[in-house]
């Protein structure tokens, strides 16, 4: 990756990861958990948000995390609905940030003309819709620690929840699998799961 794509690339990776993780802190507190809050974490301010590897490894390798937000369940007045609600805001936020990034880069492309300026702009909307997007489907895969599966959690019937919190043990080990074998070998499962969404909402986002 050069340098003017790294510039680029760099402040999307931290727009995206903020802004995820203010709304699950956001959310939790407006439902009755002040615990991020009072952790620092209820703050657009993306150091607070940052974990070191995860970011180093979303410049190097284009895939990353940011600092888990805290939630203390126990606060909340339905606490397997409201971690839900908590859980879903982030991806829900990257979803809506990249639809907003598809308006801003619709109307440069309507009324302004490739120049210096704009070039970097465009590059920035496209990578921002692209980085929020996978942002937003990579946090849906059900398996825990991911968003996904505390939104399952509050979907399926309770005496599945019991079995879903016995296997959750296991789920970090099969995602760190998955993400082993993404792209060794020849085999790209993050690829397969995470492409076609990102790939058809970008295209519907920017047109292009």
């Amino acid at each position: 990756m050069d340098l003017q794509r790294i510039l680029v690339f760099t402040p999307a990776i931290l727009f995206a990861i903020t802004i995820h993780e203010f709304f699950h802190a956001w959310t939790a507190n407006k439902l009755g958990d002040p615990t991020a809050k009072e952790s620092g974490r209820l703050t657009l301010n993306p150091i607070a948000h940052l974990d070191i590897m995860g970011t180093i490894c979303f410049i190097v390798a284009q895939f990353g995390w940011g600092k888990p937000v805290p939630v203390n369940a126990a606060n909340f007045k339905n606490p397997r609905r409201d971690n839900m609600f908590v859980s879903l805001a982030g991806p829900a936020s990257n979803f809506v940030s990249a639809f907003g990034f598809g308006i801003i880069f619709h109307l440069m492309n309507k009324y302004s003309t490739p120049s210096n300026l704009t070039v970097p702009i465009f590059e920035f909307l496209y990578i921002g819709i692209r980085i929020s997007l996978f942002l937003a489907f990579f946090n849906l895969i059900p398996l825990f620690p991911l968003d996904g599966f505390h939104i399952l959690k509050g979907i399926v019937p309770y005496h599945l929840v019991i079995r879903l919190d016995a296997v959750s043990k296991y789920s970090p080990f099969i995602l760190l699998g998955i993400i082993l074998l993404n792209g060794s070998a020849g085999v790209s499962i993050l690829g397969s799961i995470l492409n076609p969404p990102v790939i058809f909402f970008s295209r519907m986002f920017t047109g292009i």
